[in-house]
C-alpha cells in the first residue's frame, strides 16, 4: 500500500486517506475515510472517485466510506484487452471490488453507484449476494435494458455509446481534443482538485481506452451477463434504491426507472433529485440524504 499526498482544496474528503492499493488484476487507487458500517462509491464517466468529494464528508460521520477509481477509470489498472472485453466486463470490476474491499478488512458493505458505477454496482449485487447489504444505482439501469429499449431518442441523445464501443476510433476522435470532448467539465463545479485530477486522465491514451473499453464490455459482454440472469430468475434479493437526477434525460428515455428495476430486484424503492446528471456535484446534500435515510432504515 502506497500513500499518496493528495489535497482536495477544500472540495471534500475531510480527513481521508488515498492509497495505491495491490489487487490480483491491478492496482487502484483508493481514498477511503470515516467509521462506522462500509460502504462503496463507484463512479461514472468520465469522472474519478473525485467526484463523490462532499457526498463522502456527510456520509463519513456514520460510515467508513470507500471511493475507488474503477478499473479502467482515472488512476486505477487498465485491464487487459480480450475481444470479448471480458477483463472489462462489469463481472470482472465487482470482482475486483470485492477483493479490495476484503483486503481493506470489510466482508459486507452497502454500494453506491453512479451511471457506469450503477452498472458495477447492480452486477456486484446479483454476483455476490452474500456481500452486498443494500444496493443504491443512481443515473442507471441494467445494459440489457438499455439495448432493449433503445429507440430513437437513445441513438440521438446517447449515441456515444455506440460510438465508443468501435474500435479504435474514439480513442483517436477523443485524444484529438480531450478538453473540447469533455467540455462540460468545471472547475466550478466539480471544484480544483477533482478538475486537475480529470486533465490529467482524459490526456492519458490508456486512460481513455480503459472508459472506451467499458462500454465495449457494455456491448459485447455484460449485455449476456444480464440476460443469463433473467432468464435463470435470478434477482437482486438485498433492499435496493433507485435514484435519478430529474434534469437528466434517463426518466425521458425510459419513463419510470423503478418500473424498470422491479424485473431486477425483489425490494426497490426510488425517486427523483433535482439536479442535472453529475448529482454528487450538483446536488450532494440532497444525494447524501437520500443515502443516509435509506441505511438508516431497518
Amino acid at each position: 500500500m502506497d500513500v499518496i499526498v493528495s489535497p482536495t482544496n477544500g472540495h471534500g474528503f475531510s480527513a481521508f486517506t488515498v492509497d495505491l492499493i495491490e489487487v490480483a488484476a491491478g492496482q487502484l487507487r483508493v481514498r477511503h475515510g470515516g467509521r462506522g458500517l462500509p460502504i462503496l462509491l463507484l463512479h461514472g464517466h468520465p469522472r474519478t472517485h473525485m467526484t463523490w468529494g462532499r457526498v463522502a464528508d456527510l456520509l463519513s460521520t456514520s460510515f467508513t466510506v470507500v471511493c475507488p477509481d474503477l478499473p479502467g477509470f482515472g488512476r486505477s489498472y487498465i485491464p487487459v484487452d480480450a475481444p470479448d472485453s471480458r477483463h472489462s466486463s462489469k463481472r470482472a470490476k465487482a470482482a475486483v471490488l470485492i477483493e479490495l474491499m476484503e483486503y481493506l478488512g470489510h466482508r459486507e458493505f452497502a454500494v453506491v453507484g453512479h451511471d457506469r458505477g450503477s452498472l458495477t454496482a447492480f452486477r456486484m449485487a446479483m454476483d455476490c449476494p452474500d456481500k452486498i447489504t443494500r444496493l443504491i444505482t443512481v443515473d442507471g439501469i441494467p445494459v440489457l435494458e438499455h439495448l432493449e429499449r433503445a429507440d430513437w431518442k437513445f441513438a440521438r441523445d446517447w449515441y456515444h455509446w455506440f460510438f465508443f464501443a468501435q474500435p479504435e476510433k474514439p480513442e483517436r476522435a477523443i485524444l484529438a481534443d480531450p478538453c473540447g470532448w469533455y467540455s462540460a467539465l468545471s472547475p466550478r463545479l466539480m471544484g480544483a482538485a477533482a478538475y486537475d485530477d480529470m486533465l490529467d486522465v482524459i490526456h492519458s491514451p490508456d486512460a481513455i481506452h480503459g472508459m472506451m473499453e467499458d462500454y465495449r464490455a457494455g456491448i459485447r459482454i455484460d449485455h449476456l451477463h444480464d440476460l443469463a440472469d433473467r432468464e435463470s430468475g435470478r434477482r437482486v434479493e438485498c433492499p435496493m434504491l433507485c435514484l435519478w437526477s430529474t434534469r437528466d434525460d434517463l426518466e425521458k428515455i425510459y419513463g419510470d426507472p423503478i418500473a424498470i428495476w422491479r424485473n431486477w430486484a425483489t425490494s426497490v424503492r426510488g425517486f427523483g433529485i433535482e439536479s442535472g446528471h453529475h448529482i454528487a456535484e450538483e446536488n450532494p446534500e440532497a444525494l447524501g440524504k437520500a443515502i443516509l435515510d435509506f441505511l438508516s432504515r431497518s
